[in-house]
């Protein structure tokens, strides 16, 4: 199986998807024009990209039957374009979960005590520890952490572990007393009912929202019109999730200060020119989006996305995957119990065409010895009863037929 990695990926993983037999293709430059001209050049079914943007045309450019985001989310793939032409979507969630968690607290930390520009006057030969000797202090002040995935999770324990109460707001909470109450007493946190009141409450807020049509620009006027004076803001999750003319409004209003990893305009390249006016703001610090950056993130993620090949691979299913269909419309199961017989199904099947009824999902399940079988098959409405006493007399195969409506 032909592998075309279109972005850095760890030597280790490399060796170990020569090792399980597959053809790898190593283009850490190609994008764009050049991704897709990989893609058509490959015949490669299989593409692994990181940061590197999937488009429509580069669906159509060759064979892909899977995509692999080695990384959390899938923001970069056209996933809707991927779900028409049935090719499958997956990525590798929590395995940078440490790694953006340790990089949240270092901008904490950043923040409370001006690290950076501690740094800046020492190399630039000045030694003023009177303007450097005022910082808040982490341990009592209020955490409010909007989003409560794993990243999110991973820094309510660090922070729990500096002293700081933990206030979370998350939308999975909202109807969801068990699971509301059992991250309380697991994580030491207390849920909020709403953002506004999260972001009211706490000292130190930080985000860790998934980009999606609901979260882009979350964090806006409206919400920061909340904040404390003063209070420390921190995004290391997606710059599309805050309005940022917003946040530097705040910053000039408010007095916020800020630590970001992501930003609204970030450049496609690895070096190159940046300007933004938010990071100018003296109490704005920022890194190059490197969350996710450790070599125990990115070996996490290049095993994970090797499993992820290797099970689609040796099984034909793919762990993790994102663009299947949670509801389909099918509306009533077919259950044929049958001898294990070639052609039992292709007569089910052939009666199912005649009757102009789409099978949504289908299994076949063989009994022990391999003499019987049943076959679950859902489908988008009901053959008629006398279609189904055809389809049964009709094959001497056939030893039971029994419909039931799912929905």
């Amino acid at each position: 199986m032909k592998v075309l990695i279109a972005d850095k990926f760890e030597q280790s993983g490399l060796d170990r998807l020569k090792a399980a037999g597959c053809d790898v293709i190593f283009q850490p430059d190609a994008n764009g024009d050049s991704l897709t001209a990989a893609i058509k050049e490959s015949g490669a079914p299989v593409l692994v990209v990181r940061s590197t943007k999937v488009t429509e045309p580069m669906l159509d450019a060759g064979a892909l039957s899977l995509i692999v985001r080695a990384g959390a989310g899938v923001n970069t793939i056209d996933v809707a374009g991927a779900s028409k032409r049935g090719i499958y979507v997956s990525n590798c969630p929590g395995k940078n979960s440490v790694a953006v968690a340790e990089l949240t607290m270092g901008l904490i930390l950043s923040v409370d005590r001006r690290i950076p520009d501690n740094v800046l006057d020492l190399r630039a030969g000045k030694w003023n520890k009177k303007e450097f000797s005022k910082a808040k202090g982490l341990s009592g002040q209020t955490l409010g952490l909007i989003g409560f995935g794993h990243i999110g999770q991973e820094v309510a324990v660090r922070a729990r572990a500096f002293g700081m109460p933990v206030l979370v707001w998350s939308r999975r909470f909202s109807d969801d007393a068990a699971a509301r109450a059992a991250a309380e007493k697991d994580f030491g946190i207390q849920v909020v009912s709403t953002a506004p009141e999260l972001v009211s409450k706490a000292d130190i807020l930080s985000v860790h929202l998934a980009l999606t049509k609901e979260t882009r620009g979350f964090v806006n006027a409206e919400l920061l019109a909340h904040a404390r004076q003063g209070a420390y803001f921190i995004n290391t999750a997606r710059g599309e999730v805050v309005d940022y003319a917003a946040l530097e409004a705040a910053v000039k209003d408010k007095g916020l200060r800020v630590g970001l990893d992501v930003f609204a305009n970030e450049p496609a390249e690895a070096t190159a020119d940046f300007a933004d006016t938010l990071v100018a703001q003296p109490n704005v610090y920022g890194t190059h989006h490197i969350g996710a950056s450790t070599d125990q993130a990115q070996e996490a993620i290049a095993a994970e996305t090797v499993r992820i090949i290797r099970t689609f691979k040796d099984t034909g299913k793919v762990p993790n995957v994102v663009n299947l269909a949670k509801l389909t419309p099918a509306t009533h199961m077919l259950v044929v119990r049958h001898r294990d017989k070639p052609g039992v199904l292709a007569h089910v099947f052939d009666y199912l065409r005649v009757a102009r009824l789409n099978v949504q999902e289908t299994e076949n399940i063989i009994f022990d010895g391999a003499q019987a079988a049943i076959a679950r098959i859902n489908l988008d409405g009901a053959p008629s009863a006398r279609a189904l006493d055809a389809m049964k007399s009709g094959n001497a195969d056939i030893l039971d037929l029994q419909l039931v409506k799912i929905s």
